[in-house]
């Protein structure tokens, strides 16, 4: 694609083994000054009377001195120089490795990115098209009903006196919401819908997300689990990527319950570091994806709180491996919900 973003090339050369100068500026440093520091000696030590120096001890003495006075200094000098010499190689090696860390970070990042603006369907755009086209059909039918009943409705009769409601009869109050009026959501339906469909051909995922989005609180919950899931894939994190660990059914009910610390510390059993670290940057670094973090965990806790007291423990270990939960766990976990 034209406009796909390209990812500018490494150099090689931060992968091949530097090539170390024979002779460097340290060295040659150093060669200046041992020969320095020979000549001064050789002067000192030619015009030097040994007798004035060490005395009487004897020529065994002067030898030594000599030794000492001359090499020690010398031999000191380069061991500086050498350490001085390994200190900036590794310098430059640390400074190759750093090039070549950040050079793979940003291909591993702009290799997802692409990917997703190119392979990945929007669930969006797919919810949009489907609720139209569900509009469409609704307003079809009710315009063929209407006119079919008006072509066969019969001439009006009289009539008769309708009898005295009695106290057995309950009439519907007036203004009762829509989504009153439908039956409850199925529990296979709404884990279904939290997993969201698993591709563009799953017919029964799609048919369960618009069963689910016609009931009030599990549309909000979808749609701030949808959103969550799309600020987390621009960073290359997908819940399909994360195994984590799940925790037993008597966990997910104790924290439905209210419990909070470590004794429902297993809920947070997204291990991958990558993703945690990611998603704790992204956290500090833009308040829209913390809002929305936090906007999805409050939905989540109180989805919870009712779903769990009819669930069965089958059914909530389904729940813990929705798309929606792994969300849940990786955020929760970032956020020291579990703490």
């Amino acid at each position: 694609m034209a406009d796909r973003q390209q990812t500018p090339p490494t150099p090689l050369g931060i992968y091949e083994k530097s090539r170390r100068e024979r002779v460097t500026s340290i060295e040659v440093v150093a060669v200046v000054l041992s020969v320095l520091w020979l000549i001064m000696a050789a002067v000192f030590f030619l015009f030097m009377d040994p007798e004035a120096v060490i005395g009487g001890a004897g020529g065994a003495a002067w030898f030594i001195l000599v030794l000492r006075a001359v090499f020690m200094p010398v031999a000191m000098l380069w061991v500086a120089a050498t350490a001085a010499r390994s200190s900036k190689v590794m310098r430059e090696e640390s400074q190759r490795l750093q090039v070549a860390i950040d050079a793979i970070r940003h291909a591993y990042i702009a290799q997802n990115q692409s990917r997703n603006a190119i392979n990945e369907p929007s669930v969006t755009k797919k919810l949009e098209e489907i609720a139209a086209a569900q509009r469409k059909t609704e307003s079809a039918l009710a315009t063929f009903s209407s006119t079919r009943h008006a072509l066969a409705a019969p001439p009006p009769q009289p009539q008769p006196q309708e009898a005295p409601q009695t106290d057995d009869q309950v009439a519907l109050p007036l203004g009762t919401p829509a989504e009153d009026m439908h039956p409850p959501l199925a529990s296979s339906d709404f884990i279904r819908a939290l997993n969201f469909p698993e591709t563009a051909e799953d017919k029964e995922g799609f048919a369960a997300l618009r069963r689910a989005l016609k009931d009030r609180p599990t549309a909000q919950l979808v749609q701030a689990a949808q959103d969550v899931l799309t600020l987390m894939s621009h960073d290359g994190i997908y819940m399909d990527d994360l195994r984590p660990d799940l925790a037993r059914p008597e966990i997910w009910r104790r924290f439905a319950a209210g419990e909070r610390g470590r004794s429902i510390a297993m809920l947070g059993g997204i291990r991958d570091r990558s993703s945690l670290a990611l998603t704790a940057a992204r956290m500090k670094s833009d308040p829209i994806f913390r809002d929305a973090v936090h906007h999805f965990l409050r939905l989540f806790d109180r989805m919870i709180s009712g779903f769990a007291e009819t669930a069965t423990d089958s059914e909530l270990t389904e729940l813990s491996n929705t798309r929606t939960s792994r969300a849940f766990m990786l955020l929760g976990r970032v956020t020291g919900t579990f703490d």
